[in-house]
C-alpha cells in the first residue's frame, strides 16, 4: 500500500504534540524579566522536547523517503513510535513543573529511551519489508548514533537520582547528535 497516509498521519500527530506542549506554557504574571523566572524550568523542558520531537519528525521524514511501500507491520511499528512520542507533552510538563526533580527527569529518559527503541523497531521492520539491499538498509549501515543514544539514555536514567543536571546534559547531548538529519539516507537517493 502507498506510504502517503502513514506520512500524513505521523506528521499530524507530531504537529499536535508540539501544539499541546506549547499550550501548556503559561503567560507570566507581571511585565518585567523577573516575571519569567518561575517559568524557566518549564520553558527549558519545552525547548528540549520541541527539539526532540522535531528531530523525530525530521528523521522520520527522511526514513520514509527511502520507503517504497508499507504494510500492516510497518503501520503498527509506526503507531508504536507515535505512542511513545505522544507521552512527551505529559513528561515535559511534569519535568518542567517539578523543576527537573529526579523522578520526572529520570522518567523523561525512560520515555526518550522507549521512543528511541520504537524508532529502531520501525526502522528494522521497514528494512525487513524492503529487503537487505534496499536504500534504507544501505543507509542505516552500522548506525553508530542509533547505538550510542540508548546507552546515553540508560546512563542518564539512574543519574537523574544522583545529579539531575548531568542527566539533562546527556539528554541534550543525544539531541545534539541527532540535530542534523540523517544524511546517510539522503546520500543513497537516486
Amino acid at each position: 500500500m502507498p506510504k502517503s497516509r502513514l506520512e500524513a498521519f505521523s506528521d499530524g500527530v507530531i504537529a499536535i504534540l508540539i501544539t499541546i506542549m506549547v499550550l501548556e506554557l503559561r503567560v507570566p504574571h507581571g511585565e518585567d524579566l523577573a516575571a519569567l523566572r518561575p517559568l524557566e524550568a518549564v520553558f527549558l523542558a519545552y525547548v528540549l522536547s520541541f527539539v526532540n520531537l522535531g528531530i523525530y519528525w525530521n528523521n522520520h521524514h527522511h526514513m520514509l523517503s527511502a520507503v517504497e511501500r508499507v504494510n500492516g507491520k510497518i503501520l503498527w511499528a509506526n503507531l508504536h513510535l507515535l505512542f511513545w512520542l505522544s507521552l512527551f507533552p505529559f513528561i515535559t510538563g511534569w519535568m518542567g513543573e517539578s523543576h527537573f526533580a529526579p523522578l520526572p527527569t529520570s522518567s523523561y529518559g525512560l520515555i526518550s529511551l522507549s521512543a528511541a527503541v520504537a524508532y529502531y523497531i520501525l526502522q528494522t521492520v521497514i528494512v525487513a519489508e524492503q529487503g537487505p539491499h534496499s536504500r534504507l538498509a544501505a543507509a542505516v549501515g552500522r548506525d553508530v548514533k542509533g547505538k550510542i543514544s540508548p546507552v546515553l539514555y540508560l546512563t542518564a536514567i539512574p543519574l537523574a537520582f544522583v545529579e539531575r543536571w548531568i542527566a539533562v546534559a546527556l539528554y541534550v547531548i543525544v539531541a545534539l547528535l541527532w540535530l542534523v538529519p540523517d544524511r546517510r539516507i539522503e546520500s543513497t537517493q537516486i
